[in-house]
C-alpha cells in the first residue's frame, strides 16, 4: 500500500484536513432528512463547489461525501443496492478537483459507523459489519480514493471492522474516535486506549484520533491524553466549530474563524500531526485556520487550564474534571521525580 499521508507530513510537516460536509452541504440546499451521499449522483457540481472551496481555503486533504455510505445507513433512503456505485462517484468527484489542484491533495474516503450496533449488544456481527465495510471501500477505491478514512466511531470493535475491510480491498487507513461521553466514546474507549484497537492487524493504520465531540476544548483536552500516551504517533484531530446552539429551529456553531486559528495553534503544540474541522466548520473558518498553520511555530504543550482559557469552557463537565485530576496527578509526578 503506498501512504500518502507520511509522504506529504515529511514535506510539509503537520497537514490541514478539510472541514464540515453536513453543515456546509445544508448551507447549499441540502434538505433535512436527505442522505448527502444521493448528492453524489443528483448534484455532483454542489459536491464539487465543497471539495473545491475546502481547496482553495488551504486543505491538504479532503474527506469524500460518503460518511453514511454504508448498506445500512443507505437502506434508510432505499439506496442499499447502490452503495458501490454513490462511493465510487464521491471519491471520483474528489479525486478531480484534488488533480486539477496545482499541488498534493490526499483524497480521503470519509467511512462513518453503519449506526447498528455489534453483537452481543446488536444484531450484527463482527464478519458483517467487515462485509459492510469492505463493499463501502471497494467503492471509493475504484473512484480513487487514496485512504479509507474511518471517522466519528464510538465502538472498538467497529472501529477494527473498517480497519480490517480497508486492509482486505487493499486501502491504507486512518481511524477517529467521538469523544462524547465523559471523555470517553459512547461505548467507553478512553482517548488514551485509541492507538490499541488496531493492534494485530496485518497493517497498521496511518494515523489516529478523534473528530467531533461537543466543542473544540474538549477534544484539544483528548488530544493531550493521545499524545501523552503515544507521542511518536501521527494524531489527527477534526474538532467541532464551538459549540452548538439551537436559534429556532436552526443549529449554529459559536466558533469564530479567530477561535478555529487559536485552535489549531492549541493542537499543533500538543502534538497533532493532522488538524481540521468538524460540524460548524466553514471554508472561511478553515482558511483563518490555514493562516494560523503556516504562520505558528510550535510551542510548549498546553495544559487543559491553558486550553479552556484561550478556547473557553469544556462542556463535558466529567470530562473536565477527569482531565484536570490528570493533569495535576502528572505535575505531582514530575516534582516528585525532580
Amino acid at each position: 500500500m503506498t501512504n500518502p499521508i507520511d509522504a506529504l507530513l515529511a514535506e510539509k510537516g503537520v497537514l490541514l484536513a478539510d472541514g464540515a460536509t453536513g453543515t456546509n452541504l445544508f448551507a447549499m440546499g441540502l434538505e433535512a432528512g436527505e442522505a448527502p451521499e444521493l448528492l453524489n449522483e443528483t448534484a455532483p457540481d454542489i459536491i464539487t463547489s465543497l471539495h473545491q472551496n475546502f481547496v482553495d481555503a488551504g486543505a491538504d486533504i479532503i474527506l469524500t461525501n460518503s460518511f453514511g455510505g454504508t448498506r445500512h445507513r443507505l437502506k434508510l433512503h432505499h439506496a442499499q443496492d447502490r452503495v458501490h456505485a454513490l462511493n465510487r462517484r464521491a471519491a471520483e468527484i474528489g479525486r478531480a478537483v484534488a488533480d486539477k489542484a496545482g499541488r498534493k491533495i490526499v483524497v480521503a474516503g470519509s467511512v462513518g459507523p453503519t449506526g447498528e450496533l455489534l453483537v452481543p449488544l446488536g444484531a450484527m456481527t463482527y464478519d458483517e459489519a467487515v462485509e459492510a465495510f469492505a463493499e463501502q471501500i471497494e467503492g471509493l477505491k475504484a473512484g480513487g480514493a487514496e485512504v479509507a478514512w474511518i471517522e466519528t466511531m464510538s465502538a472498538p470493535d467497529e472501529i477494527r471492522a473498517a480497519a480490517e475491510a480497508a486492509i482486505r480491498v487493499g486501502l491504507p487507513y486512518t481511524y477517529t474516535g467521538s469523544f462524547d461521553t465523559a471523555g470517553r466514546t459512547m461505548m467507553g474507549l478512553l482517548p488514551k486506549d485509541i492507538h490499541g484497537v488496531a493492534d494485530g492487524l496485518p497493517q497498521a493504520p496511518l494515523g489516529v484520533g478523534a473528530n467531533c465531540g461537543v466543542g473544540a476544548s474538549d477534544i484539544l483536552a483528548s488530544l493531550l491524553d493521545m499524545t501523552e500516551a503515544k507521542p511518536e504517533a501521527t494524531v489527527i484531530v477534526k474538532g467541532n466549530c464551538g459549540i452548538p446552539e439551537f436559534r429556532g429551529a436552526e443549529i449554529h456553531y459559536s466558533g469564530t474563524p479567530e477561535l478555529m486559528a487559536d485552535y489549531v495553534r492549541l493542537a499543533v503544540d500538543a502534538g497533532a500531526k493532522i488538524v481540521g474541522g468538524c460540524c460548524g466548520t466553514s471554508f472561511a473558518h478553515l482558511a483563518a485556520m490555514r493562516k494560523a498553520l503556516d504562520a505558528h511555530t510550535k510551542s510548549d504543550r498546553p495544559t487543559v487550564e491553558k486550553i479552556v482559557e484561550r478556547i473557553g469552557p469544556m462542556r463535558n463537565k466529567q470530562a473536565t474534571v477527569n482531565t484536570v485530576e490528570t493533569s495535576e496527578a502528572r505535575r505531582e509526578r514530575r516534582r516528585s521525580r525532580a
